[in-house]
């Protein structure tokens, strides 16, 4: 079907199956990071990192971002016209949800520093895809972008100060 048909229910369930996807892929980091208020507490952090109850509300914000510029991506394309942008938006979601579980219930710091440096890379493709289909999903994630960058000067300072925990 071409996109730019889409019935207003089409464009609803669209909408519900990209917040469904984003959310899952958050629920999927949530339950890798489910002890993760003690955890953090335990760790030496730079006086600059944020206390553990920003990160709940930053992340849902960000991932219902997510969910609406992948939605009006598919929109514009549909999933064949936009395969490469969208498959990049997913492969940020694993990478996103894989993190959690390296640093909070792995506790595998270097890995996760790693990993976090790929997720960027994933998501600077991601917005640069998107931004070939639509600027405003591109714009949406500017955010996720900004986050994902303190929170990968974050996991490395944290990783280097606590060498015996990560």
């Amino acid at each position: 079907m071409n996109p730019s048909t889409y019935s207003r229910s089409q464009q609803v369930l669209g909408l519900a199956g990209w917040l469904a996807i984003t959310f899952a892929a958050a629920a999927i980091g949530a339950w890798g990071s489910a002890d993760s208020s003690s955890f953090y507490a335990e760790l030496a952090r730079p006086s600059w990192a944020p206390p553990a109850w920003l990160f709940g509300p930053v992340w849902t914000t960000l991932y219902a971002l997510m969910a609406v510029a992948a939605w009006l991506v598919w929109r514009v394309r549909g999933l064949g016209g936009a395969r490469t942008a969208l498959g990049l938006y997913i492969g940020q979601l694993v990478a996103n949800a894989l993190w959690s579980w390296l640093f909070f219930a792995w506790h595998r710091g270097g890995l996760a520093f790693v990993e976090v440096l790929l997720l960027w890379g994933l998501i600077l493709a991601t917005v640069v895809a998107f931004h070939r289909i639509s600027r405003l999903a591109a714009i949406l994630l500017y955010p996720y972008l900004a986050w994902v960058t303190f929170a990968t000067a974050l996991t490395f300072a944290v990783w280097r100060l606590n060498p015996g925990l990560l």
